[in-house]
């Protein structure tokens, strides 16, 4: 990782007095243009990095993940490919105020995240991870997740719906619903896995305003029972994918 010119490795965050050099300068001095920067969190092995940069020369992606094994995958491809609109970071999705200055990013995807059922303020589409976001997005910013997961998208539904945010795409099973574009057609290593074992795949993007305060939706929502055991286990023969 230490030889990749496109990561950055900061697990344990920045010295205050220094600083993050880039936070505020990415465009100038990274990617040297102006497109628009989007970043992928907990990006695993980088596909939708990777595979976003490819097919969008004019934005410049970053992939964020705090374990450096995974990203180095698509660091490689990034390198091996000379993909310039590149860039992997190794820290903690809770310090992205320290590498990016308010209004710099324009886009964020959320791939196949942990749904975190019993902690609110560990899920990336709670209001604490949105309040997050929005010090580092421009206005109206989009936010994209996609899971394999019938609680988390619910979860991110419901809470669009309790703070008036339309959604651009809403849907629980993405591939069965005409929607499936090239971009969304990017798999992940988790998601090919789901997909093998029958499962259907969400999504949903909406934009993030400023200024507003968000609240959190107080609905009963059923937990995932595969995730009961290992992820590889499907859900019950005959069970709903959505609440």
């Amino acid at each position: 990782m230490e030889t990749l010119e496109c990561v950055f490795q900061y697990p344990f965050g920045v010295l205050r007095e220094q600083g993050f050099p880039l936070r505020g300068r990415w465009h100038k001095d990274y990617f040297h243009n102006d497109g628009p920067i989007v970043l992928e969190l907990g990006c695993g092995k980088g596909e939708y990095t990777v595979g976003l940069a490819r097919k969008y020369p004019g934005k410049n992606f970053i992939g964020i993940d705090i374990k450096g094994a995974r990203m180095w995958t698509g660091a490689c491809q990034a390198r091996d490919e000379g993909l310039a609109n590149v860039a992997f970071l190794r820290t903690n999705i809770e310090l992205l105020t320290h590498f990016f200055a308010p209004g710099e990013v324009s886009e964020i995807w959320i791939t196949f995240p942990d749904p975190q059922m019993k902690k609110v303020r560990k899920r990336l589409t709670s209001t604490t991870f949105l309040d997050l976001y929005r010090r580092v997005l421009k206005d109206g910013g989009m936010v994209r997740l996609k899971t394999d997961s019938p609680f988390l998208y619910t979860y991110t539904r419901l809470l669009t719906e309790l703070n008036g945010i339309t959604p651009e795409v809403n849907t629980a099973d993405l591939y069965h619903s005409g929607l499936a574009d090239e971009i969304l057609q990017i798999r992940t290593f988790y998601e090919q896995q789901w997909l093998d074992r029958g499962l259907t795949i969400k999504y949903i993007a909406f934009p993030l305003e400023h200024g507003k305060t968000l609240e959190e939706p107080q609905d009963e929502i059923p937990h995932d029972t595969y995730r009961s055991f290992s992820r590889g286990e499907l859900q019950c023969p005959g069970e709903s994918q959505q609440p």
